[in-house]
């Protein structure tokens, strides 16, 4: 009995020091003037191909967020992380939904991720949606958000996230889908892109599926209500001029 005790207090400790371990490192601080060369996720899915027999590299193309699209970052925002600007990391009533969502389907899941909680888990961890990587990933979430600006934050995100298979980053990912650089992307272009994100191995931007034509039609729309899109010149001259009334 004892020699039980001792062993589940030797695990405990274990994973206590594990989770401890992320207060302190990574070094975040350096991300303020250095752009990470290789993520843990990208290593993830090296490790993924090789398993598989694939002979896939990475391409990535680092771009600063000013060479950017602003329609891209519009579009991201809107897709991925609308309260972005807002919160300080997490998003707390889309967790509390997503926790909801788990409960009901009986499965750990655990969705309703931020940007900078998106960031923290392709930086330094796996796919894997343990709850121990969970709490590691809010630590981590937690130091990236006292350490760096929501630009930078943004910045980093959008040269590190996956837009196909080993397609990290959007200038990249503009390049392979659309042949132009990330600055060039139009608003449809933008709204496609980001409409893949929660899966961009099985949906393809420039695909015909009804889940990307669908989705990206919101992105888009939305972008139009909120002024971010003007409607081409030729779309507004189709509309009917209201009748005049008589006196």
């Amino acid at each position: 009995m004892k020699f039980f005790k001792f062993i589940i207090i030797a695990l405990v400790s274990a994973l206590l020091l594990g989770i401890a371990y992320y207060f302190i490192f990574p070094d975040i601080s350096k991300l303020k003037k250095e752009n990470p060369k290789k993520t843990s996720f990208m290593e993830y899915r090296e490790r993924e191909w090789r398993e598989k027999g694939k002979k896939i590299k990475i391409t990535q193309i680092w771009t600063p967020l000013s060479n950017i699209s602003p329609y891209l970052i519009k579009a991201v925002l809107i897709a991925e992380d609308d309260k972005f600007y807002r919160h300080e990391g997490f998003d707390f009533e889309a967790i509390q939904k997503a926790i909801e969502k788990d409960i009901k389907k009986k499965k750990f899941k655990f969705g309703g991720s931020t940007i900078s909680q998106q960031l923290a888990k392709n930086l330094y961890l796996t796919p894997s949606k343990n709850p121990i990587r969970k709490i590691k990933e809010a630590i981590l979430t937690w130091r990236i958000e006292r350490t760096l600006s929501k630009k930078r934050i943004l910045e980093i995100y959008l040269n590190a996230a996956e837009w196909g298979e080993g397609i990290f980053g959007i200038e990249a990912a503009s390049r392979h889908y659309y042949g132009k650089p990330a600055s060039a992307l139009a608003p449809e272009e933008a709204a496609r892109l980001a409409s893949v994100l929660p899966n961009p191995r099985k949906y393809n931007p420039i695909g015909t599926s009804k889940y990307v034509e669908t989705r990206s039609r919101i992105i888009y729309d939305i972008m139009v209500r909120r002024g971010i899109v003007i409607p081409e010149y030729e779309e507004i001259e189709n509309i009917p001029e209201p009748e005049q009334q008589t006196q």
